[in-house]
């Protein structure tokens, strides 16, 4: 898959504001809506309008922005240092699309819902008549690191009363859980509104989960970079209880500052039961900022 500059999509400078993204996404996503152009054009408008809010989507977290400027592509195939496929799904409106390909932000022809966005941006969807209903509800729910591992069951109190609810395996943050039906009661003889749950997960330290993968800094010495080793890496590992576990990573001689290393099946699970993410290791080597005099001898005659 060729790389996306996200940028480009929305036709801002890399350099842009949080400000300068958001009011190009109001600007573009109004201009490519599909209920805004001619019937002749809809296929290719929603194309773009799914570009469009998929470049959101990354440029408008700050912590997915700064990964995706640090590796600089959303495809870790395209020349990160390392080969192998990436199965991701990812999005942070809606888990009920499904995607496929080298894309670790999971974006690709699915893995999320863009008229979420244009709905949470514009208070509606469309240009379009709509189907009277009861009200929507949208909450967000709170969950641990090992609720988006295994799953979890609530019994939680609405706005439309006590509902139990099941946020499945393989959930990231920001994803949004619809429970059709579960909203408040329609007028007479139409049907109740939906319950949409958008999820927040606890961020762990040390990592950060991209789609079905795990991006993570690994500190290193410089002798250890210069000599090679073993070091422990976090990795998911479904038997385990709180859902993680330790991994050994070999360190080959000669490492440099910034190399990648790929852990396969080692990453976040995947929705519907699919398999494990990867996880994606990148070295910091570390420079000793005092030395006794005897190292420094050493290191000049080296």
């Amino acid at each position: 898959m060729a790389n996306k500059n996200y940028y480009e999509t929305l036709g801002i400078k890399k350099d842009a504001s949080q400000d300068d993204i958001k009011n190009a996404y109001r600007k573009m996503a109004r201009k490519y809506h599909p209920d805004m152009v001619k019937e002749s054009e809809k296929a290719e408008a929603e194309k773009k309008f799914k570009e469009i809010n998929e470049a959101y989507q990354v440029l408008s977290d700050l912590e997915k922005r700064k990964m995706y400027d640090q590796f600089g592509t959303a495809d870790f195939n395209g020349g990160a240092g390392f080969s192998g496929g990436h199965q991701g799904q990812w999005g942070p409106f809606s888990y009920q699309y499904s995607s496929s390909g080298g894309n670790p932000f999971g974006f690709e022809d699915g893995g999320f819902d863009p008229f979420d966005i244009f709905e949470s941006f514009f208070g509606f969807r469309g240009y379009g008549s709509k189907p009277k209903k009861g009200k929507n509800l949208y909450y967000e729910m709170d969950i641990e690191f090992k609720d988006m591992i295994f799953g979890v069951e609530r019994e939680i109190d609405i706005e439309s009363g006590k509902v139990k609810i099941k946020i499945p395996p393989g959930m990231r943050d920001g994803m949004e859980v619809k429970f059709a039906g579960k909203g408040m009661e329609g007028p007479k003889g139409m049907p109740n509104g939906d319950l949409y749950i958008t999820v927040r997960v606890r961020s762990m330290p040390g990592f950060v989960v991209m789609g079905d993968d795990i991006l993570l800094n690994k500190e290193i010495s410089m002798v250890g970079a210069a000599l090679g080793g073993v070091v422990e890496v976090p990795v998911v590992d479904l038997k385990s209880k709180n859902g993680l576990s330790k991994a050994n990573l070999k360190i080959p001689a000669g490492t440099q500052y910034g190399s990648r290393f790929l852990l396969r099946g080692k990453g976040m699970p995947k929705l519907h039961g699919r398999g494990q993410g990867n996880v994606v290791v990148q070295v910091l080597v570390r420079t000793p900022e005092k030395l006794t005099k005897r190292q420094k001898d050493l290191l000049e005659k080296f």
